[in-house]
């Protein structure tokens, strides 16, 4: 990891009425890999600054000195509203990174893939799913992707057509109609027919309250502790 770089805003792509993903280009960007995430500072013209950590979307080989960054706007929030709507494109901000060593997923990670996010935390979930793409892995993957409603799902014409990954949407607050599964938390249910617990990774992202729960459930379907991996915001 070097210190702060230099980062131009380059595109911005509206996922939900509230998550954008940004994408910047980062001269002399290092790499990084599925599941890392940067620090994000914003300078005002005072000299007052704010930092905050965002997810890196994007596998590192996806563009060379470009990153993609998701970030939702949180009510009342002091950085993230400014980034998904105000920061122009082609203005910089400075990044540091990447960070985080626990989170992440390499080609070298062999056998079934459980992932499970909730909300926005399907950003570095998404940096997984475009590597394992990229590297044609036959293992069976599984994406349980945790929403309040249909229009709130991050890469959905993505996920649509995404090949050799099995993708269910669980819808807490509103379902669309005609499905099968009512509007509701994830229970142990969601998890019957998942690959087994036996060599399976899980990787799970997203609040705290969300995090903590899909993990006693995993453990209480007898995935081990240590082949559950987390990643928690809020």
């Amino acid at each position: 990891m070097h210190g702060w770089r230099r980062a131009r805003l380059t595109e911005r792509t509206k996922q939900t009425a509230t998550g954008r993903t940004l994408t910047f280009e980062v001269p002399h960007w290092p790499g990084h890999l599925p599941g890392q995430h940067v620090d994000v500072r914003l300078t005002a013209d005072d000299g007052y600054q704010a930092v905050r950590s965002y997810s890196l979307a994007a596998p590192a080989d996806a563009g060379g000195d470009r990153i993609e960054l998701g970030v939702q706007a949180a009510f009342g929030g002091e950085v993230s509203p400014y980034l998904a709507d105000d920061l122009p494109v082609g203005a910089e901000v400075e990044v540091m990174g990447p960070l985080g060593g626990w989170f992440v997923w390499t080609l070298q990670d062999h056998g079934p893939l459980l992932l499970i996010a909730g909300g926005s935390g399907v950003v570095p979930v998404m940096a997984m799913l475009r590597a394992r793409a990229a590297s044609a892995s036959g293992d069976p993957c599984t994406l349980l992707y945790s929403v309040r409603a249909p229009d709130e799902v991050w890469y959905a014409t993505e996920l649509d057509a995404a090949e050799g990954v099995r993708v269910r949407l669980l819808y807490t607050r509103t379902a669309p109609e005609g499905s099968r599964r009512p509007a509701g938390r994830i229970t142990t249910d969601d998890l019957l027919g998942m690959p087994p617990p036996t060599d399976t990774r899980c990787y799970v992202c997203g609040p705290t309250a969300f995090v903590e729960h899909v993990g006693e459930l995993l453990l209480a379907a007898g995935y081990g502790p240590d082949r559950i991996r987390t990643e928690r915001f809020g």
